[in-house]
């Protein structure tokens, strides 16, 4: 039971969010142990973004509980949100771009330490960006834009990686090396993954588990594990 606890890296115990007194994600229980890879499902409107909203800390649980693992700090957490086509003006190096993944730690720091450079090319290395390095970020076809996008968020995150709708806009073929890159990193980086998608097909192909919002969570082989309002702990 202990090693169990252990494991959790968070924990919602009929936790809710929503704004302005108006509850969009309801009594909500899961759990997310050390190297899940969980997919969030659900249609337009069910709460997936706010959920997400809620696991970053940008909004306050209006009931329950939500709880993190005590050894992860706010810091450790990469965030990458839905992107648009980036600016015509935006002039940012790839090698730039990635390595921004660390200005949350940094404080009032003005220079990347050695550490940190390093830790960009291997995230680069890992991504195959290796001869990207010296790209104009705006340059790069889709599929590229967001593999950088991907290493500057594994920048930010040591323990977690929180994806909203990572592939929204891309083409299937994109989209399925996206799905492969992430699968590739928590399994051989042990990163724990939490992926807001409406991709069933998609989740019932890479995930671990799946939490499709107003339904049981189920594991990858479709075993119900958890659901909402019916706490597993």
């Amino acid at each position: 039971m202990l090693n169990q606890v252990q494991d959790n890296l968070i924990t919602a115990e009929k936790v809710s969010f929503g704004y302005e007194g108006n509850v969009v994600v309801p009594n909500l229980d899961f759990l997310v142990q050390r190297g899940d890879f969980l997919w969030i499902i659900g249609e337009n409107g069910s709460g997936k973004t706010t959920l997400v909203k809620g696991l970053l800390g940008l909004l306050k649980p209006m009931g329950g509980r939500l709880t993190f693992a005590g050894d992860l700090r706010r810091t450790e957490i990469g965030y990458l949100s839905q992107q648009e086509a980036p600016k015509k003006d935006f002039p940012a190096g790839v090698f730039e771009v990635v390595l921004s993944g660390n200005l949350a730690r940094m404080g009032l720091r003005p220079f990347y330490s050695p550490q940190e450079k390093r830790r960009a090319r291997e995230n680069m290395r890992l991504l195959g960006l290796e001869d990207c390095r010296e790209s104009c970020y705006r340059e790069l076809s889709g599929g590229q834009q967001r593999r950088v996008l991907l290493a500057r968020a594994l920048c930010a995150g040591e323990k977690l990686l929180i994806l909203d709708e990572p592939t929204s806009g891309l083409d299937p073929l994109i989209t399925a090396e996206v799905y492969r890159l992430l699968e590739k990193i928590n399994r051989e980086r042990g990163m724990t993954i939490i992926m807001v998608s409406h991709d069933m097909p998609g989740a019932e192909r890479y995930a671990r588990r799946i939490c499709n919002l107003g339904k049981p969570l189920l594991d990858a082989g479709g075993s119900a594990s958890a659901a909402p309002g019916d706490s597993p702990l």
